[in-house]
C-alpha cells in the first residue's frame, strides 16, 4: 500500500463485501439459472459503484471482483504454458457400428464388472483447461498441441460462466476442462454489428470463439458474450478423494458436484446401461441438435465409473474409456444470386458464391468460396443454379454440387471474369497455377492494402501500431501508397487524424513512429519477406539471403544465379527476379535503405559445431520453443529441416514428437536426439 494512502473506511468495506455479493449472486442466477431478478440498468449500477470503489480503495479490489470480468488488461503475447495432465484427444468416428464394437470391447476388458455410460454433448468450441486452488482461479490455458497451451487467464476471467471463486464444497487443487462456445443468438449478432461497420463477419461460432480467446485487450473479450461448459473434473490423483464430503466416483458425480461448486454443466448429460441407451441418445439428438442455443458436432460416450478408467488404459493417442460420435455434415439446398470476386493481397481473385441466406449448422450462411475458375468450370454452375451447401462441425460452409431438380433447361454458364473486379485490369494465370490473379500490384487497391498489412506484421517488420483501420485511415488521406512512405511519416501528419473506424491522436502518433523507428532493426531476411514478393515465404526470404549476403548482390542476380538457391524453383526464380528488376520496386527499396532498414545478412552465428547438419525438430522441450531451437541450430551453423528426408542428419525429438515423423525416421535410418544430446552438441 501507498505509505501516503488513506486505508479504506469499515463502510467501504462492508460496502464492496454487498456489492460483491450481490453480483455475483444476480450473475448466477442470470447465466446458470435463466433468471433475471433485476434489470440490466440496475444491474449495471451496481456494477459502477463496484468499479467506483475499488478505484478509489485499489486495496480492496480482490482477485475474484466480479468487476475483473469487465476486462481491461492487456496481453500483447501469450505465454506457453505446459499442461499439468495432457489433454488428449478422443477417438473420433462417423459409424454406429463402431460405436458397438466399442461398447463390445469395454464390457469384453471389464469382464463381467458392473459399470454403467454416460452420454453427453460434444460441443463445437474451443477446449481450455481451468486450474482452481482453494477455490479460486489461478489459470486458464487453452488445448493447444494436448502438452502445451496458451495462458489465457486474463481473457477467461471475463466470461461470465466461468467461475473465479467456487461456492459450497471442493477439492482443494483440481483442474476443470470444459469448451468455450459462442451462443447462436450473440454470434449473429456480433456479425450484423460487424457488417454494419463494414467489417468482414466471422466465418461459424467456433472460428469467433477462438479468436476472441486470444484478442490482446480483455475487455474486447468481454464483449463478446462467451459461454463455459465444463464437461471434466481432472484431479492430480484419481485413486483418492480429496474432499470426503463430495461425491467424486464417477464422472457423472462430479458434474453435478460441479454444479454446486458454480461450474454451468450441460443439462442434457445422462447414464446409460447399454448400446440401445446410446443409440437413443445419438438418434435424438441429430434430429434435435438443430433446436440448441449453441453448436454441437457429435455425442461424447464414456465409461461413468473412474475407478475403472486405468483398468481400460490407453491408445498412443486417446483413452479405451471413452469414444466420441460425429454427427454427419449437414446439406442443405440454396438459390444462386451472383457470383462475385474477391482480390487478395497477392493478386489471386477468388470468386464467391452469393447466395439466399439458409440456416446451416448454427449460422446463416449468405456466401462461400468457389475457390477458382476450375472449380466454377468442374462444377458447372449456371445462372440461376441451387447450390448445394455443407457444413459440418467446424468445418467452413463449402460448396458441394449443384441441385439437379432445379436446373433449368436454358440455363446460361456463368463465365469466370477477365478483368479485376477492382481496377479492370486483364487477369493472368501462370502456368501450373490453379487461380487467376491481378497484375497490377501497384495499383489495385486490396492489393495495396494488403502488402502494407503484409509489412507491417509481427513476422515480417513487426509495426504491432499499424493495424487494418489505421492503415486504411492513412491510404484515403493520402499519406502513404507504399511501404516506404511509413518510413516519411511524422507527428504532425498523424495527429488529429479520423475517420469513422478509428482516430490518432498524440500518444497513438508517438506509439506508431517509435514501432516505425525500431523496424529498422528488422534484420535483412524477414525485410525481403515484408517486401511481399509472390511465393517467397519467411523460410524462402531466409535462404535468398543466406546466398546472396546483400540487397544489391539480389538486385544484380539472373534468373538462373535464382534458381541456385536451395528449393528455388524456376517459377519462384522469375516471381523474384521479375519483382526485383520493377523499378517502381527499386525505388521503394533504395527509398527503405535510405531510412536505415537492414538491407545486409547478419552473421549470428554462435558456432560452426553443427555446420553441415540438417535437423528436423518434433515435438514439445523443456528448454526451448520450438522457434527458438529453431533459431539455435542455425546460430551454430546447422539447418533447420522441415521434413524427414534422405537428407536429414538428426530429428530432435521432443515429448509427443509427431509419430509420422517417428516412423519416417526410422525407416530411412535417421539418427534421434534428445534435448540433453543436442544441448551437449552445441557445448
Amino acid at each position: 500500500m501507498d505509505l501516503f494512502s488513506v486505508p479504506a473506511p469499515d463502510s467501504a468495506i462492508q460496502r464492496v463485501n454487498e456489492l460483491t455479493r450481490l453480483i455475483d449472486h444476480y450473475n448466477h442466477e442470470y447465466y446458470m439459472n435463466d433468471r433475471s431478478e433485476i434489470s440490466d440498468f440496475e444491474f449495471d449500477a451496481l456494477l459502477r459503484e463496484l468499479i467506483e470503489l475499488e478505484q478509489q480503495y485499489p486495496e480492496l479490489a480482490s482477485p475474484t471482483s466480479p468487476t475483473r470480468r469487465v476486462g481491461g488488461e492487456v496481453n500483447k503475447t501469450f505465454k506457453q504454458v505446459q499442461h499439468r495432465f495432457p489433454m488428449l484427444s478422443l477417438g473420433n468416428t462417423y459409424s454406429i457400428e463402431e460405436i458397438e464394437e466399442f461398447e463390445a470391447r469395454t464390457r469384453r476388458l471389464l469382464d463381467g464388472t458392473p459399470f454403467t455410460y454416460t452420454c453427453e454433448l460434444k460441443y463445437d468450441g474451443v477446449a481450455i483447461g481451468l486450474t482452481y486452488r482453494h477455490g479460486q482461479l489461478i489459470q486458464a490455458v487453452t488445448r493447444g498441441n494436448g502438452a502445451v497451451g496458451d495462458d489465457i487467464t486474463s481473457n477467461a476471467r471475463t466470461i461470465p460462466t466461468i467461475p473465479l471463486k467456487l461456492q459450497g464444497s471442493y477439492p482443494d487443487d483440481f483442474e476443470a476442462r470444459g469448451e468455450v462456445v459462442y451462443p447462436f443468438d450473440a454470434f449473429e449478432a456480433m456479425n450484423r454489428q460487424r457488417e454494419a461497420d463494414g467489417d468482414e463477419p466471422f466465418a461459424n461460432p467456433r472460428n469467433a470463439a477462438s479468436g476472441s480467446l486470444k484478442l490482446q485487450n480483455s475487455a474486447e473479450c468481454a464483449k463478446r458474450k462467451l459461454m463455459f461448459c465444463m464437461y471434466f473434473m481432472m484431479l492430480p490423483n484419481d485413486n483418492e478423494n480429496p474432499s470426503p464430503s463430495l461425491d467424486l466416483s464417477s464422472h457423472y458425480s462430479r458434474l453435478e458436484s460441479a454444479k454446486q461448486m458454480g461450474f454451468k454443466v450441460q443439462p442434457y448429460i445422462k447414464e446409460c446401461n447399454d448400446i440401445n441407451d446410446i443409440k437413443a441418445f445419438i438418434d435424438y439428438w441429430d434430429k434435435e441438435r438443430w433446436n440448441l442455443p449453441f453448436g454441437i458436432d457429435g455425442v461424447v460416450i464414456k465409461v461413468n465409473q473412474t475407478d475403472l478408467w486405468d483398468r481400460l488404459g490407453m491408445t498412443a493417442k486417446s483413452p479405451r474409456w471413452a469414444i466420441a460420435y460425429k454427427f454427419k455434415a449437414e446439406r442443405v439446398s440454396t438459390p444462386l444470386l451472383e457470383v462475385t470476386y474477391q482480390v487478395g493481397r497477392t493478386g489471386i481473385v477468388t470468386p464467391v458464391a452469393n447466395m439466399e441466406p439458409v440456416w446451416l449448422g448454427g449460422t446463416t450462411v449468405r456466401r462461400a468460396t468457389l475457390n477458382n475458375a476450375d472449380f466454377m468450370a468442374n462444377l458447372d454452375i449456371r445462372e440461376g443454379d441451387h447450390l448445394l451447401v455443407e457444413k459440418g462441425g467446424e468445418i467452413i460452409p463449402k460448396i458441394v454440387g449443384i441441385d439437379p431438380d432445379f436446373r433449368k433447361p436454358d440455363a446460361r454458364p456463368i463465365a469466370y471474369t477477365q478483368v479485376c473486379p477492382v481496377c479492370g485490369t486483364p487477369l493472368v494465370r501462370a502456368q501450373g497455377e490453379a487461380g487467376f490473379y491481378c497484375p497490377n500490384q501497384d495499383g489495385c487497391i486490396p492489393q495495396l492494402i494488403g502488402h502494407l498489412e503484409h509489412f507491417v506484421a509481427r513476422k515480417a517488420m513487426d509495426i504491432d501500431s499499424l493495424g487494418t483501420e489505421r492503415l486504411k485511415l492513412l491510404y484515403d488521406k493520402g499519406l502513404i501508397n507504399n511501404v516506404a512512405d511509413l518510413y516519411d511519416l511524422t507527428p504532425a501528419m498523424l495527429i488529429g487524424l479520423e475517420n469513422d473506424k478509428t482516430s490518432i491522436q498524440e500518444k497513438g502518433a508517438e506509439n506508431i513512429l517509435q514501432a516505425i523507428e525500431k523496424s529498422k532493426q528488422v534484420p535483412f531476411e524477414r525485410v525481403l519477406f515484408a517486401l511481399g514478393i509472390r511465393h517467397v515465404g519467411e523460410v524462402g526470404a531466409k535462404k535468398l539471403v543466406r546466398y546472396f549476403g546483400n540487397i544489391d548482390a539480389l538486385l544484380a542476380a539472373t534468373v538462373m544465379e535464382l534458381t541456385m538457391v536451395e528449393d528455388m524453383g524456376e517459377v519462384t526464380a522469375i516471381e523474384v527476379h521479375d519483382y526485383l528488376s520493377n523499378p517502381n520496386h527499386r525505388a521503394i527499396i533504395e527509398r527503405l535503405r535510405a531510412a536505415g532498414l537492414q538491407m545486409e545478412a547478419v552473421d549470428n552465428r554462435i558456432s560452426n559445431r553443427l555446420q553441415g547438419l540438417t535437423i528436423v525438430v518434433s515435438g514439445v522441450f523443456e528448454h526451448f520453443s520450438r522457434d527458438e531451437i529453431k533459431a539455435s541450430i542455425e546460430q551454430h551453423g546447422g539447418k533447420a529441416g522441415g521434413s524427414i528426408s534422405g537428407k536429414t542428419s538428426y530429428l530432435l525429438a521432443g515429448a509427443k514428437v509427431g509419430p509420422e515423423k517417428l516412423k519416417k525416421a526410422e525407416k530411412l535410418g535417421v539418427k534421434l536426439l534428445t534435448e540433453q544430446e543436442y544441448m551437449d552438441m552445441i557445448g
